[in-house]
């Protein structure tokens, strides 16, 4: 590595250091340009703002404000392969973060870890040219990033503001901005909590709100932290009411926002009997869930069913608009996160005789659950195995026949002897054992073959 010697000399701010003998002068940008300190996009950012004069900035702060960013080589630890704070260098010429090096040597090693050279001297010489780049480098960059974050606070209170001015098509494109801006920084969403955004932006949902003001608001107001009292302004009547239209009419982006944003305010023990009495939002709900073409929707949407099923008054209209025999057809077309809440939602279900007679009469329900037995998660067989019981105890002569058919006995013949949850081994050996009841011994035991389960 060479050694940079400083010149002394700065012009308008920029750092510069002389190069060995020959006395070339390089500033800090055309060092990390030129590759004389190393690989990397180094670049700084033009027009960063130089460091506040007397201003004292903590290098350790500031490499762990910046981890994100690509720092050039050169300033690399070899040893941590972290950015050096106190680079020191050997007698061989290479530099290491003090600490590091100073950790080999009481590890017995008495050689230059890069390079594997004895060392002739096994003194440290701190690297200070190469501290005040690493220094410069970053303090320039970790300025430019505040700068950077002062400017979307300000941009973020200015169309707060203006929201407050503008109507119509102008209301609109300033709410769509404020979206932009606190889906992408954090800084934005803070600057909105604290000056009461969240209040102004929940005024603008109303009985006469257009759909496309009430999308970005949603759209907003979902990416932020609400409070009781936030929470407690949006379930009123005439919001609930535009949440569950925007939920049903939408665009799919919309739809998500308004199924997490909904989750988000039935959060709490006694939150959420507004929404849940709405036979539209389960409608709306089953839309989106149904809706293949759109993965996160249906994620999203079984997120909020689930949700909306801890609800016990609510279950039965669930059963009612057809949610069973849906789901139980999505099943084999289901990732395995959705797979596990489409799963819950149906074990629920099947606590209420409706629901087990929904889960009876839908022809696909046993074979499509008996396939899901030890192949997903120990969750996933929990739900399947509560989900079987409930309808084998229901109709045993003409579900046990069917579910065994379907290989159920062999799978629980694997359940058992698997390392599951004891509980799932009891609750597999008692269906198994209602299962067998109506059989004799040898067909029984030639319908557990296990070969069929592998099969």
């Amino acid at each position: 590595m060479p050694m940079y010697q400083p010149s002394g000399r700065r012009r308008d701010g920029d750092v510069r250091f002389e190069v060995g003998s020959g006395g070339q002068v390089l500033d800090l940008e055309t060092a990390v340009k030129d590759g004389i300190l190393g690989g990397g996009d180094g670049m700084l950012c033009p027009g960063a703002a130089a460091v506040p004069t007397g201003e004292k900035l903590d290098l350790k702060k500031m490499i762990t404000e910046l981890e994100s960013i690509e720092v050039p080589s050169v300033f690399i630890c070899p040893i941590s392969l972290e950015p050096m704070q106190d680079p020191v260098t050997l007698c061989t010429g290479q530099t290491y973060e003090r600490s590091n090096i100073l950790k080999w040597f009481s590890l017995g090693h008495f050689t230059c870890p890069t390079t594997m050279q004895e060392l002739w001297d096994d003194s440290v010489t701190p690297n200070t040219t190469l501290y005040h780049l690493i220094y410069s480098w970053f303090s320039q960059k970790y300025v430019a990033m505040k700068k950077r974050s002062e400017d979307v606070q300000g941009r973020a209170l200015e169309m707060l503001e203006k929201l407050k001015k503008v109507k119509g098509q102008a209301r609109i494109q300033t709410l769509k901005e404020l979206r932009l801006v606190v889906t992408t920084h954090d800084s934005a969403k803070k600057t909105v909590v604290d000056n009461n955004g969240v209040s102004f932006i929940s005024s603008l949902l109303g009985p006469f709100t257009m759909h496309a003001v009430g999308s970005e608001a949603i759209g907003i107001l979902v990416n932020l932290e609400l409070n009781i009292d936030a929470r407690t302004n949006l379930m009123q009547p005439t919001k609930i009411s535009l949440l569950v239209d925007i939920l049903n009419e939408g665009s799919i982006d919309t739809k998500i926002n308004c199924t997490k944003l909904i989750e988000m305010l039935m959060e709490g023990k006694d939150s959420g009997a507004e929404f849940v009495s709405s036979l539209s939002l389960l409608v709306g709900v089953m839309r989106l869930v149904k809706d293949r073409r759109h993965a996160n929707g249906v994620l999203a949407g079984l997120g909020l069913l689930k949700k909306i099923c801890s609800h016990e008054p609510v279950r039965s209209s669930v059963v009612s608009i057809g949610v069973v025999p849906q789901l139980v057809d999505m099943l084999p077309n289901l990732n395995a996160e959705c797979l596990e809440l489409a799963l819950y939602v149906l074990e629920v279900l099947s606590t209420l005789p409706e629901g087990r007679l929904a889960l009876k009469d839908c022809p696909s329900t046993i074979p499509n659950v008996v396939k899901l037995l030890m192949k997903v998660s120990e969750s996933c067989t929990q739900f399947a195995l509560s989900i079987l019981w409930a309808i084998c105890k229901l109709a045993p002569e003409e579900c046990s026949a069917l579910a065994v058919d379907a290989g159920l006995a062999a799978k629980l013949l694997l359940v058992i002897q698997s390392g599951c949850n004891p509980v799932l081994k009891q609750r597999s050996s008692e269906l198994l054992k209602l299962c067998s009841l109506n059989y004799t011994a040898t067909i029984f035991i030639s319908k557990c073959k296990l070969t069929r389960t592998i099969h």
